[in-house]
């Protein structure tokens, strides 16, 4: 499986839920074969943890920044922008 640290998180957990479904499936894979598949999923797990913590990093500072919160606030007080 090929790994490439640029693919976007779709990408990631696609390649993730395939390797998975390896792993799952019960083929007849020979034990080298399930290890370099485990590695492979472990990888991708962690490709797409540190995409998504990159993602929520963004949202904090973006929230931080001044930004309105989203909790629907501005609807209850419509004086207040």
């Amino acid at each position: 499986m090929k790994m490439d640290k640029n693919v976007n998180f779709e990408n990631s957990l696609a390649q993730l839920e395939e390797t998975v479904s390896l792993l799952e499936s019960g083929d007849e894979l020979t034990l080298e074969e399930s290890l370099k598949a485990f590695e492979d999923g472990i990888r991708f797990a962690r490709l797409c943890r540190q995409k998504l913590d990159d993602a929520e990093l963004r949202i904090q500072q973006l929230t931080e920044d001044g930004e309105e919160p989203f909790d629907g606030l501005r609807d209850e007080n419509p004086d207040q922008v």
